[in-house]
Protein backbone atom coordinates (compact mmCIF):
# COMPACT_ATOMS: atom_id res chain seq x y z
CA UNK A 1 0.00 0.00 0.00
CA UNK A 2 1.37 3.29 -0.56
CA UNK A 3 -1.24 5.39 1.58
CA UNK A 4 -4.09 3.75 3.92
CA UNK A 5 -7.68 4.56 3.39
CA UNK A 6 -9.39 5.78 0.49
CA UNK A 7 -9.25 9.14 -1.50
CA UNK A 8 -11.21 11.58 -0.50
CA UNK A 9 -13.12 13.30 -3.53
CA UNK A 10 -16.36 14.43 -1.91
CA UNK A 11 -15.54 18.10 -1.37
CA UNK A 12 -13.12 18.48 -4.06
CA UNK A 13 -13.27 20.73 -7.08
CA UNK A 14 -14.69 18.38 -9.38
CA UNK A 15 -15.75 16.17 -6.43
CA UNK A 16 -16.45 12.57 -6.63
CA UNK A 17 -19.99 13.36 -8.74
CA UNK A 18 -17.58 14.09 -11.49
CA UNK A 19 -16.21 10.73 -12.02
CA UNK A 20 -20.05 9.50 -11.85
CA UNK A 21 -20.10 11.34 -15.03
CA UNK A 22 -17.79 9.09 -16.94
CA UNK A 23 -20.18 6.72 -19.50
CA UNK A 24 -17.44 5.01 -20.33
CA UNK A 25 -17.76 5.63 -24.24
CA UNK A 26 -14.64 5.43 -25.16
CA UNK A 27 -14.37 8.87 -26.96
CA UNK A 28 -11.25 9.80 -25.27
CA UNK A 29 -8.86 7.02 -26.14
CA UNK A 30 -8.12 8.14 -29.46
CA UNK A 31 -7.04 11.74 -28.06
CA UNK A 32 -4.84 10.02 -25.46
CA UNK A 33 -1.33 9.53 -25.80
CA UNK A 34 -0.18 7.47 -23.37
CA UNK A 35 -3.22 5.07 -24.17
CA UNK A 36 -2.16 5.30 -27.90
CA UNK A 37 1.29 4.80 -26.83
CA UNK A 38 0.57 1.43 -24.70
CA UNK A 39 -2.96 0.52 -26.17
CA UNK A 40 -3.44 -0.07 -22.22
CA UNK A 41 -7.01 0.42 -20.81
CA UNK A 42 -5.27 1.24 -17.71
CA UNK A 43 -3.67 4.11 -19.21
CA UNK A 44 -6.13 5.46 -20.47
CA UNK A 45 -8.53 8.45 -19.16
CA UNK A 46 -11.73 6.70 -19.01
CA UNK A 47 -9.46 3.67 -16.96
CA UNK A 48 -7.72 6.19 -14.72
CA UNK A 49 -10.90 7.36 -14.02
CA UNK A 50 -12.25 3.80 -13.41
CA UNK A 51 -8.96 3.59 -10.84
CA UNK A 52 -9.90 6.67 -9.16
CA UNK A 53 -13.71 5.63 -8.48
CA UNK A 54 -12.49 2.39 -6.82
CA UNK A 55 -9.95 3.58 -4.67
CA UNK A 56 -12.80 6.60 -3.63
CA UNK A 57 -15.10 4.05 -2.91
CA UNK A 58 -12.85 1.40 -1.08
CA UNK A 59 -12.39 -1.51 -3.49
CA UNK A 60 -9.05 -1.01 -4.78
CA UNK A 61 -5.86 -0.44 -2.72
CA UNK A 62 -4.04 2.63 -3.56
CA UNK A 63 -1.24 0.21 -4.32
CA UNK A 64 2.29 0.85 -6.48
CA UNK A 65 0.57 -0.13 -9.69
CA UNK A 66 -1.98 2.79 -8.74
CA UNK A 67 0.88 5.12 -8.48
CA UNK A 68 2.29 4.51 -11.98
CA UNK A 69 -1.15 4.75 -13.59
CA UNK A 70 -1.61 7.94 -11.86
CA UNK A 71 2.00 9.44 -13.02
CA UNK A 72 2.08 8.10 -15.87
CA UNK A 73 -0.31 10.07 -17.43
CA UNK A 74 0.98 13.07 -19.41
CA UNK A 75 -1.54 15.51 -17.51
CA UNK A 76 -2.01 16.72 -21.58
CA UNK A 77 -5.67 17.52 -20.78
CA UNK A 78 -6.73 16.19 -24.41
CA UNK A 79 -9.09 14.03 -22.97
CA UNK A 80 -10.91 16.72 -21.51
CA UNK A 81 -11.07 18.72 -25.02
CA UNK A 82 -13.34 15.81 -26.20
CA UNK A 83 -15.06 14.43 -23.61
CA UNK A 84 -18.65 14.77 -24.32
CA UNK A 85 -19.90 14.43 -20.63
CA UNK A 86 -17.49 16.94 -19.13
CA UNK A 87 -15.22 14.35 -17.00
CA UNK A 88 -12.39 16.63 -15.58
CA UNK A 89 -9.95 13.25 -16.04
CA UNK A 90 -6.76 15.38 -15.73
CA UNK A 91 -7.73 17.42 -12.48
CA UNK A 92 -9.01 14.01 -10.97
CA UNK A 93 -5.30 12.62 -12.02
CA UNK A 94 -4.52 15.74 -10.31
CA UNK A 95 -6.21 15.14 -6.76
CA UNK A 96 -5.19 11.62 -6.37
CA UNK A 97 -1.69 12.50 -7.16
CA UNK A 98 -2.17 15.20 -4.58
CA UNK A 99 -2.96 12.12 -1.77
CA UNK A 100 -0.65 9.94 -2.65
CA UNK A 101 2.15 12.49 -1.46
CA UNK A 102 0.20 13.46 1.18
CA UNK A 103 -0.84 10.44 2.79
CA UNK A 104 2.00 7.85 1.22
CA UNK A 105 3.49 6.21 4.28
CA UNK A 106 6.91 5.21 2.93
CA UNK A 107 8.98 5.69 -0.35
CA UNK A 108 12.18 4.90 -1.78
CA UNK A 109 15.27 7.05 -0.57
CA UNK A 110 16.05 8.17 -3.89
CA UNK A 111 12.15 9.33 -5.03
CA UNK A 112 11.99 11.57 -1.70
CA UNK A 113 15.63 13.17 -2.10
CA UNK A 114 14.58 13.94 -5.13
CA UNK A 115 11.28 15.63 -4.78
CA UNK A 116 12.70 17.26 -1.77
CA UNK A 117 15.38 18.81 -3.31
CA UNK A 118 13.13 19.96 -6.52
CA UNK A 119 9.83 20.79 -5.05
CA UNK A 120 10.92 22.00 -1.47
CA UNK A 121 14.56 23.52 -2.07
CA UNK A 122 14.22 24.60 -5.68
CA UNK A 123 10.99 25.93 -7.52
CA UNK A 124 9.13 27.75 -4.34
CA UNK A 125 13.10 29.87 -3.84
CA UNK A 126 13.85 31.74 -6.87
CA UNK A 127 17.09 32.90 -5.18
CA UNK A 128 18.34 29.09 -4.69
CA UNK A 129 16.70 28.21 -8.26
CA UNK A 130 18.84 31.57 -9.85
CA UNK A 131 21.69 29.93 -8.32
CA UNK A 132 21.59 26.66 -9.32
CA UNK A 133 20.98 28.06 -13.27
CA UNK A 134 24.30 29.90 -12.54
CA UNK A 135 26.19 26.76 -11.44
CA UNK A 136 24.81 25.03 -14.62
CA UNK A 137 26.03 28.66 -17.20
CA UNK A 138 29.75 28.40 -15.50
CA UNK A 139 29.44 24.81 -16.78
CA UNK A 140 28.02 25.53 -20.07
CA UNK A 141 30.88 28.51 -20.03
CA UNK A 142 33.41 26.61 -19.15
CA UNK A 143 32.87 23.80 -21.59
CA UNK A 144 33.05 21.17 -19.05
CA UNK A 145 30.23 19.47 -20.67
CA UNK A 146 32.80 18.44 -23.79
CA UNK A 147 34.41 16.17 -20.94
CA UNK A 148 31.72 15.29 -19.22
CA UNK A 149 30.34 13.91 -22.59
CA UNK A 150 33.52 12.76 -24.42
CA UNK A 151 34.88 10.40 -21.43
CA UNK A 152 30.78 9.40 -20.84
CA UNK A 153 30.72 10.50 -17.41
CA UNK A 154 26.82 10.21 -16.62
CA UNK A 155 26.47 7.10 -18.38
CA UNK A 156 25.41 4.97 -15.56
CA UNK A 157 22.97 7.62 -14.92
CA UNK A 158 20.50 8.22 -17.50
CA UNK A 159 17.77 10.65 -16.09
CA UNK A 160 20.91 12.92 -15.78
CA UNK A 161 22.32 12.28 -19.15
CA UNK A 162 18.93 13.50 -20.53
CA UNK A 163 19.12 16.15 -18.43
CA UNK A 164 22.40 17.35 -19.10
CA UNK A 165 22.32 17.26 -23.08
CA UNK A 166 18.62 18.59 -22.69
CA UNK A 167 19.46 21.92 -21.17
CA UNK A 168 19.56 24.74 -23.89
CA UNK A 169 22.14 27.50 -23.95
CA UNK A 170 21.79 29.76 -21.00
CA UNK A 171 21.26 33.35 -20.99
CA UNK A 172 24.43 35.63 -19.81
CA UNK A 173 21.72 37.14 -17.43
CA UNK A 174 18.40 36.09 -16.55
CA UNK A 175 15.99 38.82 -17.37
CA UNK A 176 14.32 40.00 -14.38
CA UNK A 177 17.74 40.75 -13.51
CA UNK A 178 17.66 42.88 -16.48
CA UNK A 179 13.95 44.01 -16.44
CA UNK A 180 12.45 47.74 -14.71
CA UNK A 181 9.78 47.43 -12.37
CA UNK A 182 7.73 49.13 -14.80
CA UNK A 183 8.93 49.11 -18.25
CA UNK A 184 7.58 52.12 -20.03
CA UNK A 185 6.94 51.90 -24.06
CA UNK A 186 7.73 54.92 -26.32
CA UNK A 187 4.25 56.35 -27.50
CA UNK A 188 1.48 56.23 -26.35
CA UNK A 189 -0.08 54.49 -23.23
CA UNK A 190 -2.92 52.29 -23.96
CA UNK A 191 -3.03 50.83 -20.62
CA UNK A 192 -1.20 49.04 -17.55
CA UNK A 193 -0.35 45.18 -17.33
CA UNK A 194 1.14 42.94 -14.85
CA UNK A 195 3.71 40.84 -16.03
CA UNK A 196 4.12 37.17 -15.01
CA UNK A 197 7.67 36.18 -15.95
CA UNK A 198 7.85 32.28 -14.99
CA UNK A 199 10.97 30.45 -13.27
CA UNK A 200 12.35 28.84 -16.55
CA UNK A 201 11.04 31.88 -18.66
CA UNK A 202 13.83 34.01 -17.04
CA UNK A 203 16.62 31.71 -16.38
CA UNK A 204 16.81 29.83 -19.32
CA UNK A 205 14.38 31.48 -22.38
CA UNK A 206 15.19 34.94 -21.33
CA UNK A 207 15.13 36.12 -25.11
CA UNK A 208 11.32 34.91 -25.25
CA UNK A 209 10.26 36.80 -22.50
CA UNK A 210 12.11 39.67 -23.53
CA UNK A 211 10.20 39.68 -27.09
CA UNK A 212 6.97 39.50 -24.83
CA UNK A 213 7.71 42.59 -23.27
CA UNK A 214 8.79 44.21 -26.12
CA UNK A 215 5.92 43.20 -28.17
CA UNK A 216 3.76 44.60 -25.44
CA UNK A 217 5.71 47.81 -25.44
CA UNK A 218 5.55 48.11 -29.05
CA UNK A 219 1.41 48.18 -28.69
CA UNK A 220 1.09 50.86 -26.33
CA UNK A 221 1.48 48.99 -22.79
CA UNK A 222 3.43 50.09 -19.49
CA UNK A 223 4.74 46.37 -18.43
CA UNK A 224 5.10 45.80 -14.62
CA UNK A 225 7.09 43.00 -13.36
CA UNK A 226 7.36 42.54 -9.46
CA UNK A 227 10.53 40.99 -8.63
CA UNK A 228 9.56 39.36 -5.90
CA UNK A 229 7.41 37.09 -7.70
CA UNK A 230 7.77 33.40 -7.25
CA UNK A 231 6.68 30.06 -9.15
CA UNK A 232 3.56 29.97 -9.81
CA UNK A 233 2.99 26.12 -8.68
CA UNK A 234 2.71 24.53 -11.74
CA UNK A 235 5.39 21.31 -11.56
CA UNK A 236 4.42 21.30 -7.96
CA UNK A 237 0.68 20.66 -8.75
CA UNK A 238 1.42 18.61 -11.16
CA UNK A 239 3.33 16.09 -9.20
CA UNK A 240 0.86 16.22 -5.94
CA UNK A 241 2.19 19.03 -4.07
CA UNK A 242 -0.92 21.26 -3.89
CA UNK A 243 0.51 22.15 -0.21
CA UNK A 244 3.23 24.12 -1.60
CA UNK A 245 1.77 25.64 -4.35
CA UNK A 246 -0.77 27.14 -2.04
CA UNK A 247 1.92 29.35 0.02
CA UNK A 248 3.22 30.41 -3.51
CA UNK A 249 -0.34 31.51 -4.22
CA UNK A 250 -0.89 33.75 -1.81
CA UNK A 251 2.70 34.86 -2.18
CA UNK A 252 1.65 36.23 -5.75
CA UNK A 253 -1.87 37.61 -5.53
CA UNK A 254 -0.07 39.63 -2.67
CA UNK A 255 2.17 41.16 -4.87
CA UNK A 256 0.11 41.60 -8.16
CA UNK A 257 -2.74 43.32 -5.78
CA UNK A 258 0.14 45.99 -5.06
CA UNK A 259 0.95 46.38 -8.68
CA UNK A 260 -2.28 48.32 -9.94
CA UNK A 261 -2.97 46.31 -13.32
CA UNK A 262 -6.13 45.33 -14.94
CA UNK A 263 -4.74 42.28 -16.46
CA UNK A 264 -1.89 40.02 -15.65
CA UNK A 265 -0.27 38.71 -18.52
CA UNK A 266 1.71 35.43 -19.04
CA UNK A 267 4.05 33.95 -21.73
CA UNK A 268 4.12 30.36 -20.29
CA UNK A 269 1.02 28.56 -20.88
CA UNK A 270 1.68 26.37 -17.61
CA UNK A 271 1.61 29.81 -15.08
CA UNK A 272 -1.70 30.65 -16.93
CA UNK A 273 -3.13 27.11 -16.83
CA UNK A 274 -2.09 27.13 -13.17
CA UNK A 275 -3.30 30.82 -12.05
CA UNK A 276 -6.40 30.79 -13.54
CA UNK A 277 -7.38 27.86 -11.24
CA UNK A 278 -5.84 29.91 -7.78
CA UNK A 279 -9.50 30.67 -7.21
CA UNK A 280 -10.01 26.63 -6.71
CA UNK A 281 -6.73 25.92 -5.00
CA UNK A 282 -8.04 29.05 -2.48
CA UNK A 283 -11.78 28.78 -2.54
CA UNK A 284 -11.26 27.27 1.81
CA UNK A 285 -9.32 29.81 2.31
CA UNK A 286 -11.10 32.48 3.88
CA UNK A 287 -8.27 35.34 3.76
CA UNK A 288 -7.44 34.44 0.23
CA UNK A 289 -11.08 32.85 -1.47
CA UNK A 290 -12.14 35.78 -2.67
CA UNK A 291 -8.98 38.06 -3.52
CA UNK A 292 -7.74 34.52 -4.93
CA UNK A 293 -10.98 34.58 -7.68
CA UNK A 294 -10.21 38.51 -8.57
CA UNK A 295 -6.46 37.24 -9.48
CA UNK A 296 -7.28 34.33 -11.69
CA UNK A 297 -9.98 36.35 -13.25
CA UNK A 298 -7.48 38.51 -14.59
CA UNK A 299 -4.84 36.64 -15.81
CA UNK A 300 -4.45 36.37 -19.60
CA UNK A 301 -1.74 34.27 -22.15
CA UNK A 302 0.05 36.59 -24.14
CA UNK A 303 -1.50 35.12 -27.23
CA UNK A 304 -5.08 35.60 -25.61
CA UNK A 305 -4.42 39.27 -24.26
CA UNK A 306 -2.93 40.45 -28.29
CA UNK A 307 -6.19 38.99 -29.80
CA UNK A 308 -8.31 40.60 -27.35
CA UNK A 309 -6.76 44.52 -27.87
CA UNK A 310 -6.09 43.60 -31.36
CA UNK A 311 -3.13 45.15 -32.36
CA UNK A 312 -1.85 46.15 -35.55
CA UNK A 313 0.24 44.07 -36.99
CA UNK A 314 4.00 44.18 -38.13
CA UNK A 315 4.64 46.05 -40.93
CA UNK A 316 8.31 44.41 -41.52
CA UNK A 317 8.06 41.57 -43.95
CA UNK A 318 9.20 37.99 -42.95
CA UNK A 319 9.10 35.43 -45.48
CA UNK A 320 9.50 32.51 -43.79
CA UNK A 321 7.36 29.25 -43.08
CA UNK A 322 6.09 29.23 -39.94
CA UNK A 323 4.09 26.10 -38.48
CA UNK A 324 2.80 25.88 -34.60
CA UNK A 325 2.50 23.54 -32.15
CA UNK A 326 -0.01 24.07 -29.38
CA UNK A 327 0.77 23.62 -25.99
CA UNK A 328 -1.64 21.38 -23.89
CA UNK A 329 -1.89 24.20 -21.03
CA UNK A 330 -2.88 26.36 -24.03
CA UNK A 331 -5.06 24.43 -26.12
CA UNK A 332 -6.56 22.08 -23.80
CA UNK A 333 -6.46 23.33 -20.04
CA UNK A 334 -6.88 27.26 -21.50
CA UNK A 335 -9.46 26.76 -24.36
CA UNK A 336 -6.80 29.04 -25.98
CA UNK A 337 -6.47 27.79 -29.90
CA UNK A 338 -7.00 29.84 -32.57
CA UNK A 339 -5.61 32.95 -31.52
CA UNK A 340 -1.63 31.33 -31.60
CA UNK A 341 -2.41 31.17 -35.21
CA UNK A 342 -4.16 34.41 -36.22
CA UNK A 343 -1.24 36.10 -34.74
CA UNK A 344 1.41 34.46 -37.01
CA UNK A 345 -0.87 34.85 -40.11
CA UNK A 346 -1.18 38.17 -39.44
CA UNK A 347 2.51 38.82 -39.78
CA UNK A 348 3.32 40.05 -43.53
CA UNK A 349 5.16 37.81 -45.52
CA UNK A 350 4.74 34.71 -43.04
CA UNK A 351 3.64 31.70 -44.79
CA UNK A 352 1.68 29.75 -42.37
CA UNK A 353 1.55 25.66 -42.46
CA UNK A 354 -0.82 23.93 -40.07
CA UNK A 355 0.98 20.55 -38.36
CA UNK A 356 -0.57 17.56 -38.69
CA UNK A 357 -1.85 16.92 -34.64
CA UNK A 358 -1.08 20.29 -33.65
CA UNK A 359 -2.90 19.76 -30.24
CA UNK A 360 -1.01 16.52 -29.57
CA UNK A 361 1.56 17.00 -26.68
CA UNK A 362 4.85 16.76 -27.56
CA UNK A 363 6.15 14.73 -24.54
CA UNK A 364 7.83 17.56 -22.64
CA UNK A 365 4.73 17.94 -19.92
CA UNK A 366 6.38 18.88 -16.66
CA UNK A 367 9.25 16.91 -15.44
CA UNK A 368 8.11 14.03 -17.64
CA UNK A 369 10.56 14.07 -20.36
CA UNK A 370 12.69 12.58 -17.45
CA UNK A 371 10.46 10.50 -15.23
CA UNK A 372 9.24 8.42 -18.20
CA UNK A 373 11.89 9.19 -20.66
CA UNK A 374 10.98 5.93 -23.05
CA UNK A 375 7.03 7.55 -23.25
CA UNK A 376 8.18 10.84 -23.57
CA UNK A 377 10.73 10.77 -26.74
CA UNK A 378 8.15 8.65 -28.44
CA UNK A 379 6.41 11.67 -28.40
CA UNK A 380 8.78 13.99 -29.27
CA UNK A 381 9.74 11.51 -32.62
CA UNK A 382 6.21 11.85 -33.75
CA UNK A 383 5.92 15.39 -32.97
CA UNK A 384 9.17 15.91 -34.93
CA UNK A 385 7.92 13.77 -37.91
CA UNK A 386 4.95 16.09 -38.18
CA UNK A 387 7.04 19.06 -38.05
CA UNK A 388 9.51 18.30 -40.16
CA UNK A 389 6.57 17.18 -43.01
CA UNK A 390 5.29 20.67 -42.90
CA UNK A 391 8.91 22.29 -44.63
CA UNK A 392 8.59 24.71 -41.89
CA UNK A 393 11.71 27.15 -41.09
CA UNK A 394 10.41 27.86 -37.55
CA UNK A 395 8.08 26.01 -35.63
CA UNK A 396 6.45 28.44 -33.04
CA UNK A 397 5.02 27.65 -29.46
CA UNK A 398 4.32 29.45 -26.41
CA UNK A 399 5.19 27.20 -23.38
CA UNK A 400 9.21 26.51 -22.30
CA UNK A 401 8.51 23.01 -21.63
CA UNK A 402 7.63 22.77 -25.75
CA UNK A 403 10.17 25.01 -26.37
CA UNK A 404 12.80 23.03 -25.19
CA UNK A 405 11.15 19.73 -26.05
CA UNK A 406 10.92 20.35 -29.77
CA UNK A 407 14.58 22.21 -29.45
CA UNK A 408 16.01 18.95 -28.03
CA UNK A 409 14.01 16.95 -30.92
CA UNK A 410 15.46 19.59 -33.81
CA UNK A 411 18.40 19.41 -32.70
CA UNK A 412 18.96 15.57 -32.23
CA UNK A 413 17.60 15.15 -35.58
CA UNK A 414 20.27 17.72 -37.19
CA UNK A 415 17.27 19.66 -38.51
CA UNK A 416 17.77 23.53 -39.07
CA UNK A 417 14.37 24.45 -37.86
CA UNK A 418 14.03 27.43 -35.37
CA UNK A 419 11.82 26.81 -32.51
CA UNK A 420 10.74 30.02 -31.16
CA UNK A 421 7.90 31.60 -29.39
CA UNK A 422 5.46 32.84 -31.37
CA UNK A 423 6.27 36.64 -29.22
CA UNK A 424 9.82 35.86 -30.76
CA UNK A 425 8.41 35.57 -34.45
CA UNK A 426 6.21 39.02 -34.14
CA UNK A 427 9.55 40.96 -32.10
CA UNK A 428 11.55 39.68 -35.19
CA UNK A 429 8.77 41.41 -37.65
CA UNK A 430 8.41 44.58 -35.44
CA UNK A 431 12.61 45.10 -36.09
CA UNK A 432 12.17 44.37 -39.41
CA UNK A 433 9.61 47.65 -40.10
CA UNK A 434 11.41 49.47 -37.54
CA UNK A 435 8.12 49.97 -35.42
Amino acid sequence: MVFPGRLELDHAVPGYENILNCTRCGLCLSACPTYRQSTLETESPRGRVALIKAVADGNLGASKNFEHFMYVCLECRACESVCPTGVKAGQLVVQARTQLEERRDRQPLGRRLFRWVLFEQLFPHPARLERFISLMRLYQRLRLYKLVRGLRLLRPFPTLDLMERFLPWLPSRPLHRELQYEEWPQGEVKGRVGFFLGCIMTLVLAEASRATVDVLKRNGYVVVTPKEQVCCGAPLTEEGEGRITRGLARKNIELFEKANVDVIVTDCAACGSEMKHYGDLLRDDAAYAARAQAFSAKVRDINEFLAEVVPPPPQGVLNKRVTYHEPCHLCHAQKVSAQPRRLLQSIPGVQYVEMKEANWCCGSAGIYTFTHPDYSLAMLNRKMDNAEATGAEIIASSNPGCLMQLAYGAAQRGHKQQVLHVTQVLAEAYRSGNQ
